[in-house]
Parts: C-alpha cells; sequence; structure tokens
C-alpha cells in the first residue's frame, strides 16, 4: 500500500501522481444562468465573456456534471458547434478550465 501523504517538520506533502495540473490555456467550460451550458477559448473584456472555438453542450447521457467535463466522449455528450458566443459577464454562474482540446 502506497502512502497517500507523508509529513515531514508538521508539513503535509502528498503524491504528485495524486495532484491534478490545472489545464494550461483559455478554454472551458461555462454555465450561465438558465442552465445553459457552452465550452469554448475565454477572453474576458468589458462585462463580457466572448467564446471563440465555440460548442453548445446540448446534453449528454451518463457520468454527471463532472463526468462530462472530465471525458465528453465517455459521457456521451451532444456538442453542437456553434458561432462565437458574447455573453454579460453578470450571466456566468460558473466556469470550469479545461484542456485547450476539449471537445474538439
Amino acid at each position: 500500500m502506497k502512502p497517500e501523504t507523508i509529513k515531514i517538520d508538521e508539513v503535509t506533502y502528498v503524491r504528485a501522481d495524486a495532484v491534478q495540473e490545472r489545464p494550461k490555456g483559455n478554454r472551458a467550460v461555462v454555465v450561465v444562468d438558465r442552465g445553459w451550458i457552452f465550452a469554448g477559448d475565454v477572453t474576458r473584456e468589458n462585462g463580457r465573456i466572448h467564446l471563440s472555438k465555440a460548442l453548445h453542450v446540448f446534453k449528454w447521457t451518463s457520468l454527471g456534471f463532472s463526468g462530462m467535463v472530465t471525458n465528453p466522449k465517455k459521457a456521451k455528450a451532444d456538442l453542437r458547434p456553434i458561432p462565437d458566443v458574447d455573453i454579460p459577464a453578470g450571466a456566468e454562474v460558473f466556469c470550469v478550465p479545461v484542456p485547450d482540446d476539449w471537445g474538439l
């Protein structure tokens, strides 16, 4: 059995393979009010969220939201390409950073 953590001089360390790296780049799944879910390359300016290379996350059939974000193919996500999306920043409920090739 491998240890999950180790403590040295009152500092707790975790295994390197247990740490998930934050995706690089600016691609994200963005949840907005009224239940709309989009993905794209995010630019934020002037109180707006602009998504390029945009996708509408229409539905998925398994694994829940986090599973869909982690592996859209396994979750059988229906990702529909759409023109760039421009959203008022106040409509954002939350966003989840994803790898640069997510959904493409």
